[in-house]
């Protein structure tokens, strides 16, 4: 009932914030200008999106109702951080990058007999949609949109933790998420993250994420992150795991060359997919 209810959820904020992929493309754009320059006028928005106004005005509609911005006489401006895009709109950007970073993470998995750990994010899941060939594997996860992606193929086992659901991400933390992550062993935990950095380590906006994940590297026998290029030498709120932690990233030709050098000095093997 749970994984119905949260994927009927994902279903009416995809429409809600997007509807189709070029909507989503476009509002994703918007908030990276209002992220960028703190305000912006209609105007500005119409002459950059080549749109209509009365178009930018339906999306930044939705997007003050989901609390992302604040509408203002003429336009809009940011409302708190905008450090984190909601899912729906997440899965618009980098496609091509984290196609190739998913199909490069798949190919370190073995094809039988394995557990898998997939923290939520739309890289890991486009790791899941790679795996779904593999034979007699188990997906532990608590990203209700992995779990709903991987559950029509039936050589797949999934194992789904409890806990509380974040709307912002789909996916269930807290202790009942740590204490399913406690009681198992993985061969592989696949990680996603808003920053990697040599210092900082693997870090998400979100303390009880970041717990939650942490819990899924512990017990594993080794740990890729896969992140884009936008994320490498990035430093979010909370820390996921230490630079200690992690056996290889996987990430595309945008990430910044000194920064993977960084990495690498610390022994964490890096692939450019």
């Amino acid at each position: 009932m749970l994984i119905f209810m949260a994927t009927a959820y994902s279903t009416s904020t995809v429409a809600e914030l997007g509807g189709s992929p070029k909507r989503s493309r476009r509002m994703a754009g918007i908030l990276d200008t209002i992220a960028e320059r703190g305000e912006v006028s209609l105007g500005e928005l119409t002459q950059q999106f080549d749109s209509s106004a009365a178009t930018l005005r339906r999306d930044l509609t939705v997007l003050a109702d989901q609390g992302l911005i604040t509408r203002t006489h003429g336009g809009a401006k940011a409302a708190g951080s905008l450090a984190e895009l909601p899912v729906a709109l997440r899965d618009t950007r980098f496609q091509d990058a984290k196609r190739r970073i998913a199909r490069a993470a798949a190919g370190q998995i073995p094809r039988e007999r394995h557990a898998i750990a997939l923290s939520g994010g739309t890289t890991t899941a486009g790791v899941a949609r790679e795996l779904t060939g593999h034979a007699d594997l188990t997906i532990v996860t608590n990203s209700l949109s992995i779990a709903s992606l991987a559950a029509p193929y039936p050589r797949l086992r999934i194992v789904m933790t409890g806990g509380i659901l974040r709307p912002q991400s789909l996916e269930l933390v807290g202790v009942l998420a740590e204490g399913t992550f406690n009681a198992i062993n993985v061969g592989t935990a696949v990680l996603g993250a808003d920053g990697f950095s040599a210092a900082a380590g693997v870090t998400t906006h979100d303390e009880t994420e970041a717990r939650t994940n942490h819990a899924m590297v512990a017990k594993a026998q080794r740990t890729i992150v896969v992140a884009d290029g936008s994320k490498i030498g990035k430093v979010a709120l909370a820390q996921m795991a230490d630079t200690s932690s992690i056996d290889m990233l996987i990430t595309d030709d945008s990430a910044d060359p000194d920064q993977l050098d960084q990495l690498r000095a610390a022994g964490v093997t890096v692939v450019v997919a």
